[in-house]
């Protein structure tokens, strides 16, 4: 029996019933585990379209796990034809039909409490029918010509002559509603979505009709549900301010600042239901708030570096207007030796204030301890930071501090002391998706910082960029290049009355992997010290085999020279590997294996890498 395309489930798609009835089935699908084999076949010779249906079958997308019971296999045909329906409409085809046979009898016609042989013959047939196109594709009502910053992107696939996909229906009635929105007509809808089928001609007669509502303006902006955080804070946060223009940009803005915080578990920034007779539309924000204090820990491995243990403890809200302590230590190099003296060292804190000035200029001030323990030299010092961040637009920021510290080191030139004064600046742009698992856009940062040495009276001016790359090959992201990029300079003093630190070093799990921890410098024979430059480069193919489980093919590449414009008489030296990746929520756990094909004293034949998030 061949199933009809059911009518009186389809047009749901366009908000409103052309014809038929809503049906409501309960069935029982608690009973003994329904083994099923299904067999799903796609008339004509379409294999995109079919790949489509079939991933919209929950059927055919469970066909290895048993149903619940005969009542829960019925209960997953029953839904597949709405399902399958839905999808052959968004693929332009309206005059198909679906036939789901479980043991030989359509499923919409079975019982409840029908009884299965185990496995039972799930057959799914559907016949896609003709593309149907538009005759007419036109919207009612629509915005005037926007001006700069209020423009809405137009609806590609909406128009005379194209397939008449549900979904470019659906997206251009959005888009019409978005271009009323922009221009301060807050409450714009589509009132009406007028689809005609015409089966004979296979074409879709499709109009959509805006109502605009009244122009808007913002009023005050309440508040609800802080309990520690200061409400007038917020509400300034939000960077919305009575009597501008109504900007759906504007709202989902101030719900980003508010989320920035940290300070909330949930946060909503919403409109009053009503404009006002005065044209003024309220504003209504309403937050759940996080405890206060938090307390974490955390770690990492490799043969090449040992263990290291972090843990930090953190004040979110310390004075009702989000600003936040994080008080954290570290120690690493654990099990390199077992002398608590070769360990590497690091306690402090960081302070920050958000919403100085600006909802988006941030006051941060940092003081730490550290003593790091290197092949290169063995540093102990302070060094502190205060200055403020900015973020210009979602993608764009910048940060600029002033900084300074004392540190003594003891390296091949001796024990020296130094002590520093300067400014840090750099401008960031970020479009990465995901930052901890990025698939596509770029990361991009340029870092400027001129200081003072005092002991040594010399001026000094550090500079780096770096560039980081994404791209996906497949719409699943099951296969991605990344690939970065990295330059330092330092102008312009000499290494012996130059801080150790300052100076450039390559190698270890963050630069070129397979080399020990910054055990790629300037070599003077057995002795090693940092260089005026460096470059370093980095590819990696991931490949994500199942939903959990991705595989990593990499090769870095790092060069440090003895001068600020390098003339590259030292080598360059290059590590490859592989790795898995445990893909969760919160980032790839990673484990890298990695051989340096060129390796110097201290450096090992392999090695092996942990750590949470990709290496970049």
């Amino acid at each position: 029996m061949a199933i009809a395309p059911l009518p009186a489930y389809g047009f749901e798609l366009f908000g409103l019933r052309l014809f038929g009835k809503d049906k409501q089935e309960t069935v029982d699908t608690i009973g003994t585990p329904q083994d099923f084999e299904v067999e799903f076949t796609v008339v004509g010779e379409n294999d995109e379209l079919s790949r489509e249906l079939k991933k919209a079958s929950t059927l055919w997308k469970d066909r290895d796990e048993p149903a619940s019971g005969a009542g829960g296999l019925i209960a997953k045909a029953r839904g597949d034809y709405r399902r399958i329906l839905n999808e052959l409409y968004a693929n332009a085809r309206y005059g198909g039909t679906i036939s789901i046979t479980i043991n030989g009898q359509q499923a919409s016609e079975i019982l409840p409490d029908s009884e299965f042989p185990n496995p039972v013959q799930v057959m799914v047939r559907i016949d896609p029918g003709p593309e149907f196109v538009f005759s007419t594709a036109r919207v009612e009502n629509e915005a005037p010509p926007a001006g700069p910053g209020d423009e809405v992107e137009v609806a590609d696939g909406f128009a005379r002559g194209l397939p008449a996909r549900s979904g470019a229906i659906i997206k251009a009635g959005r888009l019409a509603a978005e271009a009323w929105q922009q221009q301060g007509y807050a409450k714009a809808r589509v009132a009406e979505r007028r689809v005609v089928a015409a089966h004979d001609a296979d074409t879709i007669d499709a109009t959509i009709v805006l109502e605009p509502g009244r122009y808007a303006r913002l009023g005050g902006v309440s508040v609800r549900g802080t309990e520690r955080m200061n409400a007038r804070f917020v509400a300034r946060h939000t960077g919305l301010k009575p009597g501008e223009e109504y900007d759906p940009d504007d709202i989902e803005l101030a719900r980003e600042r508010i989320n920035r915080l940290g300070v909330f578990r949930s946060a909503r920034v919403e409109t009053a239901e009503e404009i006002g007779e005065d044209g003024i539309l309220p504003v209504n924000v309403i937050v759940q708030e996080r405890l206060p204090r938090r307390f974490g820990v955390g770690g990492s491995y490799s043969t090449v570096d040992g263990l290291g243990l972090e843990a930090y403890w953190l004040h979110r809200n310390l004075f009702g207007r989000a600003e936040s302590l994080r008080v954290e230590g570290k120690v690493s190099g654990i099990g390199e030796s077992i002398d608590p003296e070769d360990f590497t060292y690091r306690l402090g804190g960081t302070f920050t204030r958000p919403g100085i000035y600006l909802p988006e200029t941030d006051f941060v001030a940092s003081l730490y301890g550290e003593r790091e323990v290197l092949d290169a030299y063995t540093r102990t010092g302070v060094s502190g930071e205060v200055g403020v961040t900015h973020r210009f637009t979602p993608d764009l920021s910048g940060r600029l501090f002033a900084n300074g510290g004392w540190a003594r080191f003891e390296d091949d030139f001796g024990t020296r002391e130094f002590v520093t004064a300067g400014l840090l600046g750099a401008v960031t742009y970020d479009t990465r998706d995901n930052p901890a698992d990025a698939t596509e856009g770029i990361f991009a940062e340029v870092t400027l910082e001129p200081y003072y040495e005092f002991n040594y009276g010399n001026a000094a001016l550090r500079m780096i960029a770096e560039a980081r790359a994404y791209y996906s090959f497949d719409e699943e992201d099951r296969f991605v290049i990344a690939g970065r990029a990295k330059i330092g300079a330092l102008l312009d003093p000499p290494a012996l009355k130059t801080p150790p630190d300052k100076l450039f070093f390559a190698g270890g799990g963050g630069s070129v992997r397979g080399y020990a921890y910054r055990n790629i410098g300037v070599r003077d024979g057995e002795n090693l010290r940092g260089g005026h430059s460096l470059a370093e480069a980095s590819a990696e193919l991931r490949v994500r085999i199942t939903d959990t489980i991705g595989a990593v093919a990499f090769a870095d590449a790092g060069y440090v020279g003895a001068e600020a414009f390098p003339d590259f008489s030292e080598d360059l030296k290059v590590g490859v590997g592989a790795g898995l990746r445990y893909l969760t929520a919160l980032g790839p756990i990673r484990l890298d294996a990695a051989v340096p094909l060129d390796p110097e004293t201290d450096d090992p034949d392999f090695a092996f890498y942990v750590g949470i998030g990709q290496a970049f």
